[in-house]
């Protein structure tokens, strides 16, 4: 065996490498996995024991040599390249267009609504996405046997049975913002909450655990439900189009009242294949949530609302599968340059 080994190394030593060809050819006869090295690795269980440890150390050596030759190869055909740049490689010339990345759908689509609302007069406010219970439920009218107060619905950081310690949880909507921002400012307040949340729910082509919301909180004296109304109309129009189709009915939040929701007409080939589709749920302002965020209920006014980012931007790009916006498939995101 020791035998076959030198001549293996005889035929390494020897092997003219001139060429990226030929180099590329010495890596798959020695090289590779069915090269002549790993051929001759497996034929180490038919050494008798007492040969075992020499014929391995020759086997190692053969094959660090290998591989040792083949690096050196590379490495010469590589500076090689360098130093053969000549004249007829005009470095003057215009270099090949690289492809372009792209904003990500999702980020197109919420630019696109926070212009909008700028338009409308309003700002941009953001806050922590790891909550306390106070904020994220309390201080929005959940009563504490509300089933977003379950586990199955959130997802709990810290959850405790000791009254004294807060319960801490990822952001299931960005109306723990709307709070901090009543806490800190006094009104009149006209103002955005974009960002990410968090839900226990089940993946499915209409469903995610992540997702991205934008609310809105307007609150100042004598703001009405036909302000709410109107601004709604606007941004559905700025958004979709002026021909947009949408309607307002009735809904239910604990911390708006009364509560609406808004949907839209989505044209599936002719009005006899299209449906409508909820957008967005909004209201007035509960006096409780004011209260719990230390405004004046009997003064002010206001009204509030939630949209998902990912909801509009399946309908602005009629896709079928809320997943697709998380698969980072290139072929996808391309569509979007």
């Amino acid at each position: 065996m020791l035998e076959d080994i030198k001549t293996l190394l005889d035929e390494i030593s020897s092997y003219s490498i001139q060429n990226e060809e030929e180099l590329e050819e010495y890596r798959l006869e020695f090289l590779s996995r069915n090269g002549k090295v790993q051929t001759m690795f497996k034929q180490l269980g038919q050494v008798p024991k007492e040969e075992r440890a020499a014929v391995g150390k020759a086997m190692n050596e053969a094959k660090n040599t290998a591989q040792t030759i083949f690096d050196e190869a590379k490495a010469a055909l590589e500076k090689q390249v360098t130093r053969n740049l000549s004249a007829k490689d005009d470095l003057s010339l215009t270099p090949p267009e690289m492809p372009l990345g792209s904003l990500h759908p999702l980020t197109q689509t919420l630019n696109e609504m926070k212009q909008i609302f700028y338009r409308l007069g309003f700002t941009i406010a953001h806050g922590p996405e790891i909550e306390d219970d106070f904020h994220n439920f309390t201080a929005l009218n959940f009563p504490p046997n509300h089933p977003a107060r379950d586990e199955q619905d959130t997802f709990f950081i810290r959850k405790s049975d000791d009254p004294k310690v807060d319960d801490l949880v990822l952001r299931t909507h960005t109306s723990p913002v709307q709070i901090r921002l009543m806490e800190n400012q006094k009104p009149p307040i006209r103002s955005i909450m974009p960002g990410r949340v968090y839900r226990n729910e089940a993946v499915s082509p209409k469903s995610y655990f992540l997702f991205h919301q934008v609310e809105a909180l307007y609150v100042d004296e004598n703001v009405s439900v036909a302000d709410l109304k109107e601004t709604l109309i606007t941004f559905v129009k700025l958004m979709f189009g002026s021909d947009v189709k949408y309607r307002l009915r009735p809904g239910f939040f604990p911390f708006t009242e009364p509560s609406l929701e808004m949907d839209i007409w989505w044209d599936q080939g002719g009005n006899s294949k299209g449906k409508w589709l909820e957008i967005l749920g909004a209201g007035m302002v509960d006096p409780n949530v004011f209260d719990a965020a230390g405004i004046d209920s009997e003064k002010y006014t206001g009204f509030a609302w939630g949209m998902g980012v990912e909801r509009i931007a399946i309908l602005r790009h009629e896709i079928d599968d809320i997943r697709t916006f998380y698969d980072n498939d290139i072929r996808f995101l391309e569509q979007f340059t």
